[in-house]
């Protein structure tokens, strides 16, 4: 098998218990009940950059939002950025601060097809979740509740390390997020020791959000810690 197809495999046999959820909680899986042109699109992008089985250096971010993974099912790539890949997307349209800043980083990295040869994007959690707040669904961390965080512990060490697994490198893992994300890491790491080492990069997100006018020197940050 092709990592391609390892990966595909991986995501479309993700299973979760739903005895794990608070009742305001739902979760978000974009590989369940996914329309014909997501799935074409999800198995192309990972067929265009991942038909082989060259080893990869593993980034995890969190988990997925309703407008990147949440909708494509790659992290960090809404449709527009799925759209710069060469891979058409007609059905809807997202827009994702956090994907535009990645694909920013990506491109003076030299490109789609140069960093996924290097890299593989996961997430510490690769389902994502939604909160019923004020009567509208709204995306949901997986450590924004200390409770849930601790139940939902030993299924994100196994989804961590079957990403492990499907990266195939394991020297150093890139962390999307040096708040609550890399805290947790830091801490399950600790205690079960899956990596030798974290690299925390602030987690694009913030930096649209916060630190828009300091993007390049961020993307000079990701940079150096793509080039380790």
């Amino acid at each position: 098998m092709t990592k391609a197809e390892r990966i595909l495999e991986f995501y479309y046999g993700l299973n979760f218990d739903q005895t794990l959820l608070d009742s305001d909680l739902a979760v978000l899986n974009p590989f369940e009940g996914a329309r014909v042109e997501q799935e074409q699109a999800l198995s192309q992008f990972y067929h265009t950059f991942y038909s082989d089985n060259t080893p990869r250096n593993l980034i995890l971010g969190i988990n997925p939002g309703r407008l990147g993974a949440g909708a494509t099912g790659i992290p960090f790539t809404d449709t527009k950025r799925l759209v710069e890949c060469g891979i058409a997307f007609d059905t809807f349209s997202t827009h994702e601060p956090s994907s535009v800043f990645v694909y920013e980083a990506i491109n003076a990295f030299g490109g789609a097809a140069r960093f996924y040869q290097e890299f593989f994007i996961g997430s510490v959690c690769p389902l994502g979740f939604t909160v019923l707040k004020n009567g509208n669904r709204v995306n949901f961390n997986y450590y924004d509740r200390t409770s849930f965080t601790k139940a939902l512990a030993p299924y994100l060490l196994e989804q961590i390390r079957a990403q492990i697994e499907l990266a195939g490198k394991n020297e150093r893992i890139l962390v999307f997020g040096t708040g609550k994300n890399l805290k947790f890491l830091s801490q399950l790491n600790k205690e079960f020791h899956f990596t030798p080492e974290l690299i925390p990069l602030e987690h694009p997100r913030y930096i649209m959000q916060y630190k828009y006018r300091d993007r390049e020197a961020y993307i000079a940050k990701y940079l150096e810690a793509f080039s380790l």
